[in-house]
C-alpha cells in the first residue's frame, strides 16, 4: 500500500447512454475483463465496481447503465443506477459517440449533468471510426453545452489515447491512501461475474427480442479438486422464448455454454463443468420480488460508492 503524500485515489463513475462503449472502456483501463459487453443495447444492469492501482494512484470505477428511457422496472432500476452515482463520485466521465448531432438522450444526460459540482470529463469514444481531421469538428460541437474539465477522443477498442484519458482522471482525484489493496481489481462478486459472462454470450448469440428478457441465476457453485461444478439457470419471459434459448436439439444452449465456459475458466484459473437449465418467469422485470432474486435490489442504489 503506498503511504505517499502525493498518492491519490477516488471513485470515478462512466455515465452515458446505452452502446457508446462504457464496459468496453472500462474493461480497457483496468486490463482485464469484468464488465461484459456486446453490441445490444443496455447490456450492463448492475453498478460495476472495478479498481485500477498505479504507482501514482488509485481509480475506483463505477461502470453503470445506459441512460434510457425505461420501460419497466428494471429499467426504472438502471436509470436510478446510473443518475444516482452522479454526485457520489470524484470525477465524472461521460461518454459520447464521435458526432455532431446531440439527440434528446445526450440533453437529458446534460441536464443532469448541469445539476452536479462533480468535475466532469467528456470522452468521445470510437474515434477509430471517423477521420481524425474530424474530431476536433465533434469537440467544438460539445464544448458549448457543458463546462467541462476536459474533452478526451480515445478508442476503447484500439486502446487509442487511453493514457491521456488515465491522466487526466489523476488530475481530478483528492490525495489519499488506496481504497482496495494493490491485487484488487473488483468488488463483483464471483458468482456475478460468472452469471454476467453466460448471459453476455446469450446476448450476442439470440435474436434482438429476447435478450432484454433474460436473467442468469447461478444455482450452485462448488469445487471438487481444481474442478468448479457450476449450475445456472437462464430465465426468460415467455415459452416461446424458452424454445428459442434451448435451440434444436439443445443446440442453442450448448452453444452458449460453450463460449462463456472458456472465459469463466480464465477467471476462476481452473476447469470448469457449467450446467445450463432454461425457466420461464412470466414478466419478471417487472417484478419487485424477482428482480431482487436476480441481483437487481432498488434498495442498493442508496449504498455508498
Amino acid at each position: 500500500m503506498n503511504e505517499n503524500n502525493a498518492y491519490k485515489s477516488g471513485f470515478v463513475t462512466l455515465i452515458g447512454r446505452p452502446n457508446v462503449g462504457k464496459s468496453t472502456l472500462m474493461n480497457r483501463l483496468i486490463g482485464q475483463k469484468i464488465a461484459i459487453t456486446s453490441n445490444k443495447p443496455q447490456t450492463t444492469r448492475n453498478r460495476i465496481q472495478t479498481v485500477l492501482t498505479l504507482p501514482e494512484g488509485q481509480i475506483v470505477f463505477l461502470d453503470t447503465p445506459g441512460i434510457h428511457k425505461a420501460k419497466n422496472k428494471l429499467g426504472d432500476y438502471m436509470v436510478n443506477v446510473a443518475e444516482h452515482t452522479l454526485n457520489e463520485v470524484d470525477v465524472i466521465l461521460w461518454l459520447v459517440e464521435p458526432t455532431t448531432f446531440i439527440g434528446a438522450g445526450e440533453r437529458h444526460i446534460i441536464e443532469q449533468l448541469k445539476k452536479t459540482k462533480t468535475p466532469v470529463i467528456l470522452v468521445i469514444n470510437k474515434t477509430d471510426t471517423v477521420k481524425k481531421e474530424e474530431i476536433l469538428t465533434f469537440i467544438d460541437t460539445y464544448r458549448k453545452e457543458l463546462d467541462f474539465q476536459e474533452i478526451v477522443p480515445v478508442s476503447a477498442l484500439k486502446g487509442d489515447n487511453t493514457d491521456t484519458l488515465v491522466k487526466c482522471i489523476l488530475k481530478y482525484l483528492p490525495y489519499g491512501p488506496a481504497f482496495y489493496d494493490e491485487d484488487t481489481v473488483t468488488d463483483q462478486p464471483m458468482r456475478q461475474i460468472v452469471a454476467e459472462l453466460i448471459r453476455e454470450k446469450a446476448l450476442r448469440l439470440l435474436s434482438d427480442e429476447i435478450p432484454h428478457g433474460i436473467a442468469v441465476s447461478i444455482e450452485s457453485m462448488k469445487n471438487r479438486k481444481g474442478i468448479w461444478d457450476i449450475e445456472a439457470t437462464i430465465i426468460c419471459e415467455r415459452d416461446s422464448h424458452k424454445g428459442i434459448i434451448i435451440g434444436k436439439g439443445g443446440q442453442m444452449l450448448k452453444k452458449i455454454g460453450s463460449l462463456a465456459r472458456p472465459e469463466i475458466e480464465d477467471m476462476l484459473d481452473e476447469k470448469v463443468n457449467l450446467q445450463l437449465w432454461v425457466k420461464v418467469k412470466k414478466d419478471w422485470r417487472d417484478s419487485d420480488f424477482l428482480l431482487k432474486n436476480y441481483g437487481y435490489n432498488p434498495k442498493d442504489i442508496d449504498g455508498n460508492a
